[in-house]
């Protein structure tokens, strides 16, 4: 499963794409505002940044508009794909930029009817939110399991890509579930890293060999 990060901070994306494990960035008017800098330039210094993908939203909800803005996305980097709600104007400019080869990621999706109707649109992405489903009481990851058992029945190519994500567990529910791709907050990234028993181990560890270094010095001068 792919790790994309949730985020429009340079530092954050920095921080974890230097370790290796990031494949692509989402980001949205929200993440973007929270940065307070011009959200197009701050966009541009993400695509320079992250060799993978990176989700960019339109803020058009008129088909007209979402197009105009949509196309103007599309030519911030190559890397780019662009982020479009799942209404109807919004299907319907999903199918308009598939046939001119734009990469689209669906974004509001909370059903499998509507991860189907925006992969027969020509989506790149859907993007399933089990966060805030499950704050209104539903579970998030059965419409996951929904999307990824419709997927392969029809061996459908859009990618199901888990958002929404509070907590390391739903991480590893997706997986479980064979999603192609989670995008992750930086803070629930930090959370995966940890385990008390790695943390315990280290410190017997690191004990251990200070016994050893009193007796022997420092073993690895040269």
């Amino acid at each position: 499963m792919k790790f994309f990060i949730d985020s429009a901070n340079l530092q954050l994306i920095k921080k974890f794409l230097y370790m290796g494990i990031v494949d692509g960035i989402t980001t949205n008017p929200s993440l973007l505002a929270k940065e307070g800098a011009n959200p197009i330039e701050q966009a541009k210094k993400i695509l320079k940044l992250v060799p993978g993908p990176v989700s960019v939203e339109v803020v058009a909800t008129d088909y007209e508009g979402m197009i105009k803005e949509a196309k103007a996305i599309s030519q911030l980097a190559k890397n780019v794909v662009v982020k479009i709600p799942m209404t109807k104007d919004g299907i319907h400019a999903v199918k308009t930029l598939s046939m001119e080869g734009i990469k689209t990621n669906v974004t509001l999706v909370f059903s499998a009817n509507q991860a189907l109707i925006a992969a027969k649109a020509g989506a790149t992405y859907v993007s399933p939110f089990v966060g805030r489903l499950d704050d209104m009481g539903n579970n998030g990851m059965e419409v996951v399991r929904d999307m990824v058992q419709i997927f392969r029945n029809y061996g459908i190519k859009t990618q199901v890509l888990v958002a929404s994500i509070r907590h390391p567990i739903h991480i590893l529910e997706a997986a479980r579930l064979g999603a192609d791709v989670a995008t992750i907050p930086p803070d629930v990234l930090e959370k995966m890293f940890n385990h008390a028993l790695t943390d315990a181990g280290l410190e017997k560890f690191l004990d251990d060999w200070k016994t050893l270094e009193k007796k022997y010095g420092d073993v690895f001068k040269t």
